[in-house]
């Protein structure tokens, strides 16, 4: 079995490719960045297994020169998949990222290589869903890009099959009429030797948030709830860059209730997550958040929503909670519920160190995705 992955960014793309070179079944990782800028996001894939469309240059560069990027987005994606499709020979499986894939899945199947769409949020057309009903909440008008949603459709019926990683996603293409057969579930994995759990150096009770700030994070009903529950001798610490500007009034009208950490650079990580006593991720709309794993892996419970994917790595109760979407009262519920058992809210932070290291490692992780190809071909 030999197997091409196509992928314009990172994602958990060279943890994949990583695990294929391991057991001798990658043929080549197609990306878009330049392999001397890949640096440790590359794993242990060897330069040889790597094809550099470096399209990411021309992104960076014309970005430098004050050039609206956004506008350009859809012409340098679909110039990368164009181009990859032109090294899609030889094999027995594509995978092809979502949004890029398209062109590589037509040429794939002329050569009787079987296509495989890796989407890592839930189906286009619920996220647009969801995310609208977000923005007009707070009388925001948000455009979206009809254009990359088409081609996405388009991706998922020419390919042969779509790789997911939560139940939460499987949920949303089931009701947009994709049959189950077609769908690949199986849940990303946490690399346990880059995050480790750290010595505490207070006993503040300390609420920890790392990732994009954006309505689509959910960043804006985490800030609620903290600054309604009032708790003595806590702190609300975020981190992460702002994405999205329509977060900014909520940051500004709950200025003084959290400390804002800005970027946290990877090797300071671990320790970010292991100063923490829980790590809240309320997003509206995610596939599954590494973020989870990283912090659980840290020895961090977890309350998050349905919409992470956090229901397949976390037990109610055990490793932390799963809470709806938007709801507030709920997160306010759990915070306090750990906040005044921190026997318990250390128990279930050594259950979730104990999940990952038994079951969502990336050897897990490969194991059960070449299991699934494995499958496929047969």
């Amino acid at each position: 079995m030999l197997v091409t992955i196509s992928v314009s960014g990172i994602f958990h793309a060279f943890h994949l490719a990583e695990q294929l070179q391991r057991r001798g079944y990658l043929k080549k990782i197609i990306t878009n960045y330049p392999k001397i800028v890949l640096g440790k996001w590359k794993s242990g894939v060897s330069n040889d297994k790597i094809e550099a469309i470096p399209i990411q240059t021309i992104h960076h560069l014309l970005g430098k020169l004050g050039i609206n990027i956004y506008s350009l987005n859809f012409f340098l994606r679909d110039m990368f998949d164009r181009l990859a499709s032109k090294n899609i020979k030889n094999c027995d499986i594509l995978v092809g990222f979502s949004g890029v894939g398209l062109h590589s899945i037509k040429k794939a199947k002329r050569n009787g290589i079987i296509t495989i769409v890796e989407r890592g949020s839930s189906h286009s057309l619920y996220s647009k869903k969801i995310l609208y009903e977000e923005y007009k909440k707070f009388g925001i008008k948000k455009a979206y890009s009809e254009k990359f949603i088409k081609r996405e459709l388009k991706e998922y019926r020419e390919a042969d099959y779509i790789s997911i990683p939560s139940k939460f996603v499987e949920r949303t293409f089931l009701e947009n009429g994709v049959p189950k057969e077609k769908l690949i579930r199986v849940p990303y994995g946490v690399d346990i030797e880059e995050f480790k759990q750290t010595p505490k150096k207070d006993n503040i009770f300390r609420i920890v948030y790392l990732g994009q700030l954006s309505l689509r994070k959910g960043v804006h009903y985490l800030l609620q709830a903290y600054s309604e529950l009032k708790l003595k001798n806590t702190e609300l610490l975020i981190g992460g860059r702002i994405t999205d500007e329509n977060i900014k009034p909520f940051l500004k009208k709950y200025e003084g209730n959290y400390k804002f950490a800005g970027y946290i650079p990877q090797e300071n990580i671990s320790e970010f997550y292991s100063q923490g006593s829980v790590f809240v991720l309320p997003s509206i709309e995610e596939g599954l958040a590494m973020v989870q794993l990283q912090a659980m892996a840290c020895g961090l419970p977890v309350i998050c929503t349905t919409n992470t994917g956090g229901e397949d790595i976390i037990r109610n109760g055990k490793e932390g909670f799963v809470v709806p979407i938007r709801d507030v009262e709920a997160l306010k519920e759990k915070i306090l519920y750990l906040y005044n058992n921190p026997e318990k809210c250390k128990r279930m932070g050594y259950n979730a160190k104990k999940m990952v290291r038994e079951n969502f490692t990336w050897d897990y992780y490969g194991d059960r995705i070449i299991k699934k190809y494995k499958e496929i071909l047969n």
